[in-house]
């Protein structure tokens, strides 16, 4: 799947921006679980600096080779704290700007709500299809083969899963049909776009690794405001508040 870059915000922000002089630009990979409260927090971010956020959506794995080969982003939001100390250690992250912003949660997820049914669930018959990320790209998707792996029962879904790129072509697969159910990030469950539809059951956390999620200045937007302003709004109220609110745990 392309990575596609889009502005958040909306046009009358943007406009209100350009008369400022001193906004700036940033430029953020976000890993796809973390789309739906970035939203948000991006919207506020830009109301209280003025400045403005351009966004790309993807795969954890997916940017850390793109930001290796030069992509032009300022700051990497991560679903995992491999790829940031890695980048910060190649030198295309800024030396000790690495934090965890979030921990993560793994739901199983389901449009269907009658086949949800706690872990339970995985020993159905009731179900063709399981979606799950790249586990070698995705830590949402390994964390998912962790859990059926510790289950007991990875060897007899083998033949029923689905494989998506990342998060969000996971969340489509499941919603179009194409698998019945999936394990998903549990940020991407409450978002309020799905208004409550179907059902979940949230992975214990003792059945994978944490899921922790850190993120970092880049060297490019180590001279940019706009950046190290994002920085520092993900570390404040207003978006400890956001991330809270879609079931991730707080550092």
């Amino acid at each position: 799947m392309k990575q596609r870059i889009f502005a958040w915000g909306l046009l009358a922000i943007a406009c209100t921006v350009a008369t400022q002089a001193s906004a700036e630009q940033v430029i953020v990979a976000v890993s796809a679980n973390f789309v739906p409260p970035f939203r948000e927090i991006a919207l506020e971010f830009e109301q209280t600096t003025g400045h403005s956020i351009k966004v790309a959506a993807g795969s954890t794995g997916s940017f850390y080779s793109q930001i290796k080969n030069g992509a032009p982003f300022d700051v990497f939001v991560s679903a995992d704290t491999e790829r940031p100390k890695l980048l910060e250690e190649d030198g295309l992250g800024v030396k000790d700007s690495r934090v965890t912003y979030a921990v993560g949660r793994l739901a199983l997820w389901s449009l269907t709500p009658s086949l949800v049914k706690g872990a339970d669930t995985l020993n159905s018959q009731h179900f063709k299809h399981l979606a799950i990320a790249n586990p070698k790209t995705s830590p949402y998707g390994a964390a998912a083969l962790q859990a059926m792996q510790k289950l007991g029962v990875w060897d007899n879904l083998q033949p029923r899963i689905v494989t998506g790129e990342n998060l969000g072509q996971t969340m489509g697969f499941i919603e179009s049909g194409n698998a019945e159910l999936g394990f998903v990030a549990l940020s991407q469950v409450l978002d309020p776009k799905l208004k409550g539809k179907g059902a979940r059951w949230d992975v214990p956390t003792d059945l994978h690794e944490p899921i922790k999620q850190d993120m970092i200045l880049l060297t490019k937007g180590k001279d940019n405001p706009a950046a190290r302003a994002l920085m520092e709004f993900m570390g404040g109220p207003q978006a400890k508040a956001v991330i809270g609110r879609y079931g991730y745990e707080l550092k």
